[in-house]
């Protein structure tokens, strides 16, 4: 299977020589659950974009600092290409921005949240459950770092998993047991070591010290990364033998 990574932020230089860049997580990540991907990366937030929904098997959007609602010239064209992949039945994953402007791009609505930052390992409960998603357990930890989330659903989503913080955490578009597309607000692809120098370094700036401490402090926890990517990769794999049986 060629999955490949819609771009759509950057690492900071600080950290990127250390840590790699948003595909470079995202690979090792998926890679570890399955050797045989292939990965092609489109740099969306440098204005690239794909030619059709078609040149991959898949699709991953990435994190970003950015906002659905900023005023950048691929917003839009990738909001497009999103519902373009949906039409055509090529499955789709969105991590953090990902999660949320396929939620905008598929009739939802995503802005910077009145709770505030999230940050450092947070709690979630699944509030369904379809097939695909059995090997994870009832209550699981993810790493995050979000400031904006998802507040109006699409039409056809259905809640996966929520927090106190993050009512809608988790979403499959379409049927849950066959879902169009998945997306998750919290990084699976965050390590520990890369997630720690993040907060220092925006600690102060991004936000306050004091909850970039605890967030700090937090990371020593388990969390389901893992577990995660084996998710992901199966409903990949699903997904692709569903569309190419059709």
């Amino acid at each position: 299977m060629k999955l490949g990574i819609l771009e759509t932020g950057e690492v900071h230089p600080d950290l990127k020589a250390r840590h790699g860049d948003y595909p470079a997580m995202f690979r090792a990540l998926l890679r570890a659950a399955d050797p045989s991907l292939e990965f092609a990366v489109v740099r969306v937030v440098a204005g690239e974009m794909p030619a059709s929904p078609g040149q991959a098997d898949a699709w991953l959007v990435t994190g970003s600092r950015h906002g659905v609602y900023d005023d950048l010239p691929w917003i839009e064209p990738l909001k497009a290409f999103l519902r373009a992949c949906v039409a055509a039945r090529v499955p789709l994953v969105g991590i953090c921005f990902g999660h949320q402007i396929l939620a905008e791009a598929l009739g939802g609505r995503a802005v910077k949240a009145d709770q505030g930052w999230a940050l450092g390992v947070q709690d979630y409960k699944l509030v369904a459950r379809p097939a695909w998603m059995a090997g994870l357990p009832e209550h699981f930890a993810v790493r995050a770092l979000h400031q904006d989330q998802v507040v109006d659903l699409p039409p056809d989503a259905t809640v996966l998993a929520r927090s106190a913080h993050c009512p809608y955490a988790a979403l499959a578009y379409g049927d849950p047991d066959a879902p169009d597309a998945v997306s998750l607000q919290p990084h699976p692809e965050f390590g520990p070591e890369f997630m720690d120098e993040l907060l220092a370094l925006r600690a102060g700036t991004a936000f306050p010290v004091e909850a970039a401490a605890a967030a700090r402090a937090s990371l020593v926890r388990p969390v389901e990364n893992t577990a995660w990517a084996q998710l992901i990769v199966d409903y990949l794999h699903r997904a692709a033998a569903t569309r190419a049986a059709a």
